[in-house]
């Protein structure tokens, strides 16, 4: 497979306006208004207007309800944030790399934003924890995700996807790499996400929820800005047999689904009203359905039509437009004060 050159610090004789999304030729020097793609700009403006910080979220009233929170339910709370945690840390590094080899200066500035991002995720986690556990404690959450075995497996899928294109940069594994990106964007946290979200509707931990809430957001302009290179690529290499790599798609999102089934099963189970194991689990096989529609492929489980958690669509459809998030009525957005409780966290 054809290898991919990285991007050139300048280039005197190239135009501005990029000739294609790798291996292409661009000036890199970035005028919005001249560029190829005109969907770049307003993806660029949404990504800024979407712009938070963890430390304006009011953290008190988490902070007052965590000690009453079952043992189950502060064990996958933690659990889940650690794995947050060492996913969003993995893709600010593989957004970095992968932006290295765009021509395209506007999509190259977009990787920059998406992973500051990342980085504002992770720091999110760590406000949420530092809140509400120990040093000690946070430290122990934060390693989690080296010892359990379940997750260690899902975790390594990710990985290997990445390093293949990290170790042999080619156009295939640039494409299959961006597969595994969305997996983890798209997929790897909805499990999670669920679990946050069961608790905001039962008026639990509402600011944590808020701030997953931006989060999944974030993440769904990524998976759209992902998407959308693995198409234009797959238009622009016109020797590549586009039927392959639509298969490739449906077929990394059905064993990704299994692996995200199986953590579902391990953290959370039968353990918690509102969210019984086998809506969750077509819940899972839904969102997979719905990435490889994005991608243009055929769904991985075309016997699920439907989401089974339909409740979740109050605190999860804003990214698509479809609700206003400062008008849910189980949650609130208030900022830290030195009058609302900054002194109580």
């Amino acid at each position: 497979m054809r290898k991919i050159k990285k991007r050139k610090l300048i280039d005197y004789n190239a135009p501005n306006a990029s000739t294609g999304i790798i291996n292409g030729r661009s000036s890199n020097i970035l005028n919005w208004d001249d560029t190829r793609y005109p969907w770049t700009y307003p993806m660029y403006k949404t990504m800024l207007s979407n712009f938070w910080i963890p430390g304006e979220i009011n953290m008190s009233n988490d902070l007052k309800q965590w000690p009453m929170l079952s043992e189950y339910e502060q064990e996958a709370f933690q659990k889940i944030i650690g794995l947050l945690a060492f996913l969003d840390s993995i893709q600010t590094d593989y957004s970095g790399k992968i932006a290295d080899y765009l021509t395209d200066s506007s999509l190259s500035a977009l990787m920059q934003v998406l992973a500051f991002q990342e980085v504002i995720h992770n720091q999110s986690y760590s406000y949420v924890l530092s809140t509400l556990v120990d040093q000690k404690e946070q430290e122990n959450i934060f390693e989690y995700w080296k010892h359990d075995e379940v997750l260690r497996e899902r975790n390594q899928f990710i990985i290997d996807g990445y390093q293949t294109f990290i170790e042999n940069p080619s156009v295939d594994t640039f494409l299959r790499s961006i597969v595994y990106d969305v997996v983890l964007e798209g997929l790897f946290f909805y499990a999670g996400f669920a679990f946050f979200y069961n608790l905001a509707r039962n008026h639990k931990m509402v600011s944590t929820s808020t701030m997953i809430n931006y989060i999944n957001r974030d993440e769904q302009i990524h998976v759209t800005l992902f998407t959308r290179i693995f198409k234009e690529t797959l238009e622009e290499e016109t020797d590549l047999d586009k039927k392959t790599y639509r298969e490739f798609v449906t077929e990394v999102f059905t064993l990704a689904a299994d692996l995200e089934i199986k953590w579902a099963r391990h953290l959370i189970g039968d353990k918690f009203q509102g969210i019984p194991i086998l809506d969750l689990e077509n819940y899972i096989r839904y969102i997979a359905n719905k990435r490889c529609r994005q991608f243009g492929a055929a769904k991985s489980y075309p016997y699920v039509t439907e989401n089974p958690l339909k409740w979740i669509r109050a605190y999860q459809e804003v990214e698509e437009g479809k609700s206003d998030f400062f008008e849910q009525k189980s949650r609130q957005y208030t900022k830290v004060s030195e009058t609302n409780g900054f002194n109580d966290l």
